[in-house]
């Protein structure tokens, strides 16, 4: 149960400091850091172990990034959408 909480508390930590814009790219780069350096919580060179921490890591920044991403995506529609209705709303006047 401990483990659980743990994990749901790193995962909660993870996400608001990678979507808050101004350490984003430190979270990201520290990540990359993580799995380049030999020392990490579970050391690379015990099966299974050592890589399930980092391809857990990789997820979730994976899933991040991608939700970060597709939120700005709809966005940019949104705001394209809105532009081009009061271009034809202009014109139609």
């Amino acid at each position: 149960m401990k483990a659980k909480a743990l994990v749901k508390i790193f995962y909660n930590w993870y996400r608001q400091a990678i979507r808050h814009t101004k350490y984003r790219w430190l979270v990201i780069l520290a990540t990359f850091f993580y799995w380049i350096m030999p020392v990490d919580l579970a050391p690379d060179w015990i099966p299974l172990l050592g890589w399930l921490d980092d391809g857990v890591l990789a997820t979730v920044l994976v899933t991040e990034v991608s939700d970060i991403l597709m939120s700005y995506r709809r966005r940019k529609t949104d705001d394209t959408e809105i532009e081009t209705d009061k271009v034809l709303e202009t014109k139609s006047v």
